[in-house]
């Protein structure tokens, strides 16, 4: 089952992402949601986001909060929220279950449930079949898509922002935790667009720039027609090579679509760029995948 057939590679090797149905069960799904339901009852709203603004000065204290929050974030558990869930005073608008846009991006180090899930038996035998020789763990992400305001991501490639010398080296791990359709925003790729580098990058500014980060290039136009939608049911993982070109659109039904995404990095023979927002920490050095 986790093991690739030989079509299923060049498949891979071809479009620059696979789908593999039933990869997890639906008991290996729902330990995800209510483990994350645990997580998300106990969170602390960061402070950037509970404090009034009033004055330009605070306003840049906040942007810099925001900032740093997010750039220390690689080997913790934190919080990222949707846009216009909070009143001027910090206060929640919407449930706080509601709220979230994704946590991030150390789960698959901190907590049991999503480690137990990322370092699987089944997923170490992804990883073998596609022939990687020492992969490690870069970040992962559990993505909540909420019902109506679940905003859209642009196209866009991972490697843009997980940057490596040589290219080729990123691989994402995608996994649906409930269905993805249509409607509520599943993932669309441009098959093969993965052959020709990446257009863009991003890049950390110098320490205390706000927002900290740049482009360097941009995402040149791309034709809709291009795209291909991928609708999948829960329990499916959606291989995606690091510089395969997709996107998602906003999630306009009733029905949250919840992933649960991790980045394998071949460590063999790469170089992790010092340049990329998310660096490995003297407390989290990217743990190897196979244990």
């Amino acid at each position: 089952m986790a093991c690739l057939s030989p079509s299923q590679l060049q498949k891979f090797q071809q479009d620059g992402f696979l789908v593999l149905e039933g990869f997890l069960s639906a008991e290996e799904c729902v330990a995800m949601q209510q483990r994350i339901g645990e997580i998300v009852a106990e969170m602390d709203v960061p402070l950037h986001c509970r404090t009034e603004f009033s004055t330009q000065e605070e306003e840049q204290l906040r942007a810099q909060g925001s900032t740093d929050y997010f750039l220390s974030s690689g080997d913790k558990i934190r919080f990222f929220f949707e846009k216009g869930v909070f009143d001027e005073k910090g206060n929640f608008l919407v449930p706080p279950e509601k709220s979230v846009n994704k946590i991030g991006h150390a789960l698959h180090a901190h907590d049991p449930v999503f480690k137990s899930i990322t370092h699987s038996p089944k997923v170490q035998t992804l990883a073998r079949s596609l022939g990687l020789q020492m992969p490690v763990v870069v970040q992962s992400m559990y993505i909540f898509k909420q019902p109506h305001f679940g905003g859209e991501v642009s196209p866009h490639q991972d490697a843009s922002f997980l940057y490596t010398e040589p290219l080729g080296r990123v691989l994402g791990i995608w996994i649906a935790v409930e269905d993805a359709t249509l409607e509520n925003g599943c993932l669309w790729f441009i098959p093969g667009s993965h052959t020709s580098g990446v257009s863009r990058r991003m890049v950390r500014g110098p320490v205390g720039s706000v927002p900290g980060t740049s482009f360097l290039g941009s995402e040149p136009a791309r034709d809709n027609s291009l795209f291909v939608p991928t609708p999948v049911q829960r329990g499916t993982l959606v291989l995606i090579h690091g510089e395969v070109v997709h996107k998602s659109k906003q999630n306009l039904s009733d029905h949250s679509r919840q992933a649960y995404t991790f980045h394998l990095m071949e460590a063999s023979g790469t170089t992790w760029s010092p340049e990329n927002w998310l660096q490995p920490t003297a407390e989290l050095p990217f743990p190897p995948l196979y244990t």
